[in-house]
């Protein structure tokens, strides 16, 4: 025993609830299924009844597609005797937000045209031919018949509720777009007296359909005439709305008149920031690309003015009085210090050894030279060499005589360009050079060069 797949989706379709302000959540239109499936296959678990019902709610929303929608291509004639290809776009169910950020299922309007079987039809003739039938049906005790004529009526009922719909929404959108002054009246008055007429045949329906639910002695029977008086009271029930909002569409109207009328400019529509702006600069040169995203960031960005405080608002903000310190947060609690991981790349061995090295009071060694003897002993004495020696080639005297030390390291560049695996540059000559603190020498050394 498998469901019908086509039965369930029509059945799927009829249960959104379609009105004008809300349609049927996902799990409500899911729980409305499950009776159905379960009554064509009885004998499958209610899990499996479960995943049907889900599954043909996502093929009517066909989910998995950009755009939730289904492409029927159909051919015509030209007038010229051309065959011709067109493609037909359409949905049959639609998700839309509620004003409570709850999400809501409609039925379109191919979806409804699939229900009643016509397109381009009269909907209040239909309606009342579908009433007409569904009356004489179960004059002639046939609810069999009258329960498709009914399901057929209360079609038309959505039907005629979507196009008052789409009116008030085009209002909402903009009220000069729908003529208020002659032909949006005319079908009010029109709509509202259909819909009184509506209400007198429909009760007098269900009052013939309850009558034949309680007269009747077959268990089938009575069944069948219990479902017609719950589809003609959702009838009665959807009239019930619409009669509602057409006795308010005038105050509507006004009122989105008014807002329409008093509202600032309309705003401009939103830069698609990835189809509009990042795919196209991809494709350009560095140099293009940077004036579109400049102008870009400075349009979107806007000039940030400074608040400049008036006079009377920097007296009261100077004698505000302080806010207590309680007021703002609690004590800090003592961060607990990790001891620091030992970072020195060069040992006490490295230094002592380089002290060695650098010791040139007798005579002056070449760069080259140095780093070569300090390879011979460890990589990372070279390194230390090195660095020592360029730091010696502006050397601070003034602190060497500040901190009372007795010579300090010299480098003097002579041109010599340094051939060293390793490092470039000049071949500095260093030396290490006696320091004077007395001031009065260093002027009678100046004044005998001179």
């Amino acid at each position: 025993e498998v469901p019908d797949v086509i039965d369930t989706g029509t059945t799927a379709t009829g249960s959104t609830d379609t009105d004008f302000d809300t349609g049927a959540s996902h799990e409500l239109i899911v729980r409305r299924l499950l009776p159905f499936i379960a009554a064509q296959a009885p004998h499958r678990e209610k899990t499996e009844h479960e995943k049907v019902a889900r599954w043909v709610l996502d093929n009517l929303l066909n989910v998995g597609t950009v755009d939730r929608g289904f492409r029927s291509i159909y051919g015509t004639v030209g007038p010229d005797g051309g065959y011709e290809r067109r493609a037909f776009d359409f949905k049959l169910l639609v998700e839309l937000c509620a004003p409570n950020g709850e999400i809501y299922l409609r039925a379109t309007d191919e979806a409804i045209n699939v229900l009643v079987g016509a397109l381009d039809t009269d909907v209040e003739s239909a309606q009342i031919a579908a009433e007409v039938k569904l009356e004489n049906l179960i004059k002639r005790g046939r609810l069999a018949d009258a329960k498709l004529a009914a399901e057929q009526a209360r079609y038309r009922t959505v039907q005629y509720g979507e196009t008052l719909r789409s009116i008030l929404d085009a209002t909402r959108r903009d009220v000069r777009s729908v003529d208020w002054e002659h032909a949006v009246p005319e079908l009010l008055d029109s709509a509202l007296e259909h819909i009184e007429s509506r209400f007198q045949a429909e009760n007098a329906i269900l009052r013939n359909i309850t009558k034949s639910r309680d007269e009747a002695e077959d268990p089938g029977r009575k069944r069948s005439a219990a479902e017609l008086v719950e589809i003609v009271t959702d009838c009665i029930t959807r009239h019930t709305q619409l009669q509602a909002r057409l006795q308010a569409a005038g105050t509507y109207f006004r009122a989105e008149q008014d807002r329409q009328q008093f509202a600032g400019p309309p705003r401009k529509g939103g830069v698609d920031v990835f189809g509009q702006l990042l795919v196209p600069t991809l494709g350009l040169a560095v140099g293009d690309a940077k004036a579109a995203i400049d102008a870009y960031f400075r349009a979107a960005s806007g000039p940030s003015t400074p608040g400049v405080a008036t006079l009377g608002s920097l007296v009261s903000m100077l004698l505000r009085p302080a806010p207590e310190r309680s007021t703002l947060v609690g004590e800090l609690p003592e961060p607990e210090l990790a001891p620091p991981e030992a970072t020195d790349r060069f040992s006490e061995g490295h230094w002592q050894l380089a002290d060695q090295l650098l010791d040139l009071a007798e005579m002056p060694r070449r760069l080259s030279g140095l780093l070569a003897e300090a390879r011979e002993t460890d990589a990372d004495l070279a390194r230390l060499v090195a660095l020592r020696v360029l730091h010696a080639y502006s050397p601070e005297v003034g602190a060497a005589i500040r901190t009372g030390e007795a010579t300090a390291l010299i480098a003097v560049d002579d041109g010599t360009p340094l051939d060293d695996p390793e490092f470039g540059g000049s071949d500095l000559l260093v030396v290490t050079a006696m320091v004077s603190a007395e001031p009065a020498d260093i002027d009678a050394d100046a004044e005998e060069v001179a």
